[in-house]
């Protein structure tokens, strides 16, 4: 096949780690339903985190160039998307997104998401996945 004038599908993956911390609650529950659900999560000075984001994107690659997309570019958008807003930072406090919405890492994720989806080309983001410890991982590809 080599040669071959089909399209070929590739997929890249940036991978960049930030630290923030955080305070597991929910405007949407009570004082005492927030500690039931969250437990030690819901100290109210909030607790931190080392988290590693793995950005995938997913297209064609290009035949001239080689590449899905620059990763330079990509490296770009994730230090604004991610990097800026969020790298020693207090989520809720800091970022406006979490002053309404529970700053669980799944809607970390998707906070990531929607961003990125504007930061990037049309159709080429694929999926967020972050890894809160190294055994709590999630994964959001926009559904």
């Amino acid at each position: 096949m080599a040669g071959s004038s089909a399209e070929r599908i590739g997929y890249i993956t940036r991978v960049q780690s930030f630290s923030a911390c955080h305070r597991l609650h929910s405007i949407h529950l009570s004082d005492e339903e927030n500690k039931r659900v969250f437990g030690k999560c819901n100290n109210p000075n909030g607790h931190g985190h080392n988290y590693k984001v793995e950005v995938t994107v997913r297209g064609n690659i290009d035949r001239h160039t080689g590449m899905v997309m620059n990763l330079t570019d990509l490296k770009k958008h994730i230090e604004e998307v991610i990097m800026v807003p969020m790298d020693h930072k207090n989520l809720d406090k800091d970022v406006q997104y979490f002053s309404t919405v529970a700053s669980t890492t799944e809607n970390v994720a998707v906070y990531i998401w929607d961003n990125m989806v504007k930061a990037l080309p049309p159709g080429l983001l694929y999926e967020i996945k972050i890894y809160e410890t190294d055994n709590n991982i999630v994964v959001y590809r926009g559904e």
